[in-house]
């Protein structure tokens, strides 16, 4: 197992550690029912906070924020020589938590996406993990809840007997439901964003090729453009100018200009 505790890329806390690391800390989390708000971040989720100190209070207080794309593993590579030979890729991280789930007989719960993505989901993860126990699932609501409903969620998870619950809300509303859920729930609540589409097989993943060279931003443009080239064509190269500041100390990013949120916003 690999832990190297938790590294400053850009300001943004981020843990140096592989998939037996974090696998191993939600399942012992499940298993002692204690909260454990886990986040796969990568440039896309790394700037989010970046760019709002509000957020990036949020995931500064992520308990496991895990280094989902390439470049964000070589940014910790780079700026603390933690030697990661591998990202922890959400979607891989999804499946070997289900498989080890299973192994444990630990019910496992569904949040987010839409009612069909959700059936599909399912069907095929009941088909690549015989045994598996779902304990629930609801799709998002696409909009902000109020308050009561936000209780009523969080209480209709607890009364499933769900011990893990995984959250795809895309970035960044499942790490804010994950923040504003934690203590509600008491168990790991993984922000997970596009492991439902893909597993559920109706978004492609990129080629293993393009994932190892750090492009598969490239081919989620290709696949979405008009959603998604602010994202990439802003964002990235506005990532490697800071990174660049950051390796030469030009810049500092320090993690205390993080602003705690005055008001709940309750995604859902």
């Amino acid at each position: 197992m690999i832990n190297r505790g938790k590294k400053n890329v850009l300001g943004v806390k981020v843990n140096a550690v592989n998939y037996e690391t974090a696998v191993s800390e939600i399942i012992s989390a499940a298993k002692s029912s204690q909260p454990l708000t886990v986040s796969a971040l990568a440039v896309h989720g790394v700037m989010t906070g970046v760019l709002d100190p509000v957020h990036r209070f949020r995931l500064n207080q992520t308990d496991l924020v895990v280094p989902d794309g390439q470049p964000v593993k070589w940014a910790l590579n780079l700026l603390h020589k933690t030697g990661l030979v591998d990202r922890v890729y959400g979607p891989t991280l999804t499946l070997k938590v289900c498989q080890q789930a299973v192994a444990e007989n630990l019910p496992v719960y569904f949040y987010g996406s839409t009612p069909e993505t959700l059936q599909k989901l399912l069907e095929n993860l009941e088909i690549r993990f015989p045994g598996i126990i779902v304990a629930g699932y609801q799709s998002s609501r696409f909009r902000q809840l109020t308050n009561h409903e936000k209780q009523i969620i969080a209480q209709q998870i607890r009364d499933s007997g769900a011990q893990i619950t995984f959250v795809g809300l895309g970035c960044p509303r499942q790490e804010i439901w994950a923040f504003e859920n934690r203590d509600l729930l008491s168990m790991p609540i993984l922000a997970v964003g596009a492991a439902f589409d893909f597993h559920a097989g109706v978004s492609r993943q990129a080629p293993p090729i393009l994932q190892r060279l750090g492009l598969e931003w490239f081919f989620r443009l290709t696949q979405e453009p008009s959603r998604l080239w602010k994202r990439y064509l802003l964002l990235n190269p506005l990532f490697l100018l800071l990174l660049f500041l950051q390796f030469f100390r030009l810049k500092n990013f320090s993690l205390d200009t993080a602003v705690p949120p005055v008001q709940e916003l309750r995604y859902g």
